[in-house]
């Protein structure tokens, strides 16, 4: 369907940042789910919600069409199990965590109930079929266990002590692992190191030290080491130089798969949207 110019005008502007470039692409692509498939989905009203929230909260113009419909949505937990979506491909489960941290991310209160009973013995929030290294849609288990535990632990303290025992234990196994353990324990010394010893020689990140740099770990790399208790400045700075080099020119990033080179529309804005976030909080 035909998308509206206004939207596509910040795209074109002269002199745009960025950030702002990627804001532009988002807040037409946020919508544009529901308006075409009258669902919502966890890459557009999850992933790319959650960055243009955070654009707005460090005060980036973000037009109010991006976000009204998806903040409604949010807003009624008990309406999310009646999502409509292709039964192939829905995961109610996986979205009904990335809707509960988008929640949390616009200020609501997720539905703690539902969470807390997802939550696995061992501390964590599961991600059904994971395999290998997660991709920015699916999150993996770490990931999510590290994202939940931030939108609850204010609520259900003891919860999120279960999810941040099972942080310190697990064997980091990629950059993924690496950074959820880091954000969610900025003191975790062996994490930050995995990171800096992980980065590739162009200053981005891949899944795995020694694999080409990908948009969607090098973005996560540079969130965990921000939230470092000593974040490495010179390791941030070449980081964001990267993601900013390889932004496309309609402002998102190619899209993060794995295996690596696919082609994904979920996985193109899920990817845009942990970039954006990225470059807004090490911007400062």
């Amino acid at each position: 369907m035909a998308r509206p110019l206004l939207l596509l005008l910040p795209v074109l502007a002269c002199g745009a940042t960025p950030e702002e470039r990627a804001i532009a692409h988002l807040s037409r692509e946020v919508p544009a789910w529901f308006a075409e498939n009258r669902c919502y989905s966890c890459h557009n009203n999850g992933d790319a919600a959650r960055a243009l929230i955070l654009a707005r909260m460090r005060a980036y113009a973000v037009p109010d069409t991006a976000l009204r419909d998806t903040l409604e949505w949010l807003r009624h937990p008990e309406r999310w199990e009646s999502n409509r979506g292709d039964p192939r491909f829905s995961d109610k489960d996986l979205a009904r965590l990335q809707f509960g941290v988008a929640l949390a991310a616009a200020g609501g209160e997720p539905p703690l109930n539902s969470l807390l009973h997802m939550q696995a013995p061992d501390g964590s929030w599961r991600v059904a079929g994971e395999v290998g290294v997660s991709s920015p849609v699916t999150w993996g288990t770490a990931l999510a266990t590290s994202l939940v535990r931030a939108a609850i632990a204010g609520r259900h303290p003891a919860a999120a002590a279960r999810a941040e025992r099972y942080l310190r234990e697990l064997a980091i196994r990629s950059t993924v692992d690496a950074s959820a353990v880091l954000l969610a324990i900025p003191e975790h010394n062996a994490a930050r190191e995995y990171l800096l010893k992980a980065v590739a020689s162009d200053g981005g990140w891949g899944a795995r030290p020694s694999t080409p740099a990908e948009a969607f770990d090098t973005a996560l790399a540079l969130l965990a080491l921000r939230a470092a208790q000593s974040p490495p400045g010179g390791a941030i700075r070449l980081g964001r130089e990267w993601l900013i080099a390889n932004q496309l020119d309609a402002g998102g990033w190619p899209e993060t798969t794995r295996p690596s080179g696919g082609t994904s529309y979920a996985q193109h804005v899920s990817t845009t949207a942990w970039a954006l976030m990225a470059l807004i909080e090490t911007a400062r």
